[in-house]
């Protein structure tokens, strides 16, 4: 029967393997998880199907929900794994081979450029059309813009069937008329075709980031509007005037409306829900420094926290592709409890990036694969439960254990299948500490001065390994850690983001255009909050400025202080820019060299009231006295404690070994290590009297 309460919130997560799913009653902080399988052919039948389970789960109908927040892959996806094909870039006469010459930068990894083939371009070169017209840096016509030109653009595109179409013309960001004029004339010319404008996708100078950044931005645009499309269709009608938000990568989360404006915003949209999840997790542990390590089916996401904040960046890649968006900074490796342990061509053990992912799924799974992958591995050493999700999917631990047995063979000496499980384990584990050290040492951080907070499918198996083998503070594990990024949709504000180019040396500074600029772009920002309904008391103006030294070709982005434009507002973010290059850089020209301020930027937040994370009640009982199995630690199978995570009251400790079973995850505490129960009922593990990083 419905409960009738109409405060219901959902985030549902779409992940490579599982469709992760969390209510919270927003009257009594009462929350739910779930998990169904993804479905890849179309995602949006196991969001649908989340939905309904939640919704069962909850004893409630699709009248009780108030609102729905939507981590998604989809446009990661269509980069990552559709074939880049049926895309058409408009460009400034003269500069047709801007995605040709790029940049001069070779990735890390290749010493010598020799080495090193440069990828396809995104937009092959007899796909790029040129039209005449110019203006100059500060967006002055030099030329008026050749509508003939332009039309003969959109003919030829139209004939060669090209549908989706970036425009990128020169110093748009400082004058967006031609850029528009453009659009206009191919709207009328082929009106099938899909338009991004670099005016709208990134108003910033650099015209190969921009290019690329609007293209991605054309290419994933007709991908996602199909997903929501057919989001809308699967959706209960009783759902459809429910708002429903979708997570961009920004960490803040925006209407369906305002992400088809720019849909490249959603690039990482699941693991930034992650992050913000975990931020608010290490918190009420008292933990703000975090890294934080999230292991699915199919990868790990890494993210560094510092007081509680996750790092954000205005630039990344999304594979190969170069693209400015504001995101926060996560690192991606392919090690998932769905990678594929192989051996290479002389005789290597390794373990991903393959994944089986959500079909045809590890050996274990009903209708699994034909090969080994690191779940596998963890059933054959006893660590995970005979059944996931609850009992839902029903492992095989025997086909597991022949997979292994196979895999063994091909390896030179006679090595057993739990040894094997074993090494899979180990090779899984120095990935994710190799990842941690990349995100942490080379930026001249102490990963020993951090935390590790583990979730995901398949983190908390292995995460609390991976904590020894860094000299790690601690591994928490947090509730439910298998749907940490479906509860971080809920604990995220509405953000829009809005930038100008406007360069200014720091010997001319005009403050009364950067006052305006300001004006301009907080004017932009609420009016974007407004139309997704966020009302007036709600929303939060950010002022940020990027600078450099002046002579530099990057910039630093700091926040810039409200009010007036003045001298002393002026001098903070100068201040701000000289102590963040020295935390980034570890030097500073602080009293040497002048700066120049180059973008100006207002991020606009609409507030949301966040999910509180319950105590556990302070009357539990002792936990009954725990089942136990063999598990395999340090070369031999143990009778190992396992204890279900329900059970546990707060303050209760324990010794390692022990397995600790919930839906959807296990958290394995190691020999020599000290689990402990927080009031909230996070774990809490920590080294004991073992000190060796030989743990597996």
């Amino acid at each position: 029967m419905s409960k009738t309460r109409a405060d219901l919130r959902i985030g549902i997560d779409t992940g490579g393997t599982f469709t992760d799913v969390v209510s919270v009653e927003r009257t009594t902080g009462v929350m739910r998880v779930t998990k169904v399988p993804t479905t890849p052919a179309n995602p949006a039948v196991g969001l649908m199907r989340g939905i309904d389970a939640i919704l069962r789960a909850d004893g409630a109908s699709a009248d009780d929900v108030a609102e729905l927040a939507h981590g998604t892959t989809v446009a990661t996806n269509a980069l990552l794994q559709g074939e880049i094909a049926g895309l058409g870039l408009v460009v400034t006469e003269g500069f047709r081979h801007i995605l040709e010459i790029a940049r001069q930068a070779v990735p890390e990894g290749y010493g010598n450029s020799y080495f090193w083939v440069k990828p396809e371009r995104i937009v092959p070169l007899r796909y790029v059309r040129e039209v005449g017209g110019r203006l100059n840096y500060l967006g002055q016509e030099l030329r008026p813009l050749d509508e003939a030109s332009a039309r003969a653009a959109a003919r030829f595109f139209r004939s060669h069937n090209i549908k989706a179409i970036g425009i990128c013309l020169l110093h748009s960001y400082a004058n967006d008329s031609h850029e528009r004029r453009v659009a206009e004339i191919l709207a009328a010319e082929y009106p099938d075709c899909t338009m991004s404008l670099s005016c709208d996708v990134l108003p910033e100078y650099r015209e190969y980031e921009r290019a690329i950044t609007t293209l991605v931005d054309a290419f994933i645009k007709p991908h996602m509007g199909r997903y929501l499309n057919r989001i809308r269709d699967e959706l209960a009608p009783a759902l459809h005037d429910k708002p429903f938000m979708v997570m961009q990568s920004s960490g803040g989360v925006a209407s369906p409306d305002q992400v088809m404006r720019k849909p490249i915003t959603t690039a990482l949209s699941g693991p930034a829900a992650g992050a913000l999840g975990s931020a608010v997790i290490a918190e009420i542990a008292g933990f703000p420094n975090v890294v934080t390590l999230d292991a699915g089916g199919t990868s790990t996401d890494l993210c560094l926290i510092e007081n509680s904040n996750p790092h954000v960046t205005n630039g990344g890649s999304i594979g190969s592709f170069p693209v400015r968006i504001p995101m926060i900074e996560i690192a991606t490796i392919g090690t998932g409890g769905g990678s594929i342990a192989w051996i290479t061509r002389d005789g290597q053990l390794k373990v991903g990036p393959r994944s089986a992912g959500a079909e045809p799924g590890p050996m274990c799974y009903p209708n699994g694969g034909d090969q080994p992958t690191l779940t596998d591995a963890n059933l054959v050493l006893g660590r995970l439960p005979a059944a996931l999700i609850g009992g839902a999917i029903r492992l095989d631990a025997e086909r597991a254990r022949k997979g292994m047995a196979q895999l063994a063979k091909r390896l030179p000496g006679q090595m057993s299948h739990e040894r094997l499980a074993e090494g899979i384990i180990e090779i899984a584990n120095w990935n994710q500490a190799n990842a941690i050290r990349q995100i942490t040492v080379q930026r001249g951080i102490d990963p020993r001065e951090f935390a590790l907070l583990s979730f995901g499918g398949s983190g908390p198996a292995q995460s609390s390994a991976v904590m020894e083998l860094i000299g790690m503070k601690a591994c928490l594990v947090p509730p439910n850690p298998g749907n940490l990024s479906a509860f971080g949709l809920l604990a995220v504000h509405w953000r829009t983001d809005h930038m100008v180019t406007k360069v200014m040396h720091q010997d001319a500074i005009d403050r009364a255009a950067i006052a305006s600029i300001y004006s301009a772009l907080e004017r932009d920002a609420t009016e974007t909050l407004l139309r997704d309904g966020i009302p007036m008391s709600r929303i939060r103006l950010v002022r940020e400025a990027d600078v450099r030294y002046a002579g530099q070709s990057m910039e630093v982005r700091v926040t810039a202080p409200a009010g007036t434009v003045d001298d002393g507002c002026v001098k903070r973010i100068i201040d701000a820019f000289h102590s963040a290059h020295l935390k980034t850089f570890g030097y500073n020209y602080a009293g040497e060299q002048r700066v120049e301020l180059v973008n100006f930027c207002v991020s606009g937040f609409g507030q949301i009231e966040r999910p509180a994370v319950p105590r556990l009640a302070v009357e539990m009982p002792p936990p009954p006295e725990p089942q136990r199995r063999p598990v395999y630690f340090g070369g031999e199978f143990r009778p190992t404690p396992v204890y279900q995570r329900s059970t546990l009251p707060p303050g209760f400790r324990l010794d390692g070994p022990a397995v600790i079973e919930e839906f959807g995850s296990t958290t394995v505490v190691f020999p020599g290590q000290h689990l402990e129960v927080d009031a909230h009922g996070i774990l809490v593990v920590r080294r004991a009297t073992m000190t060796s990083g030989s743990l597996q």
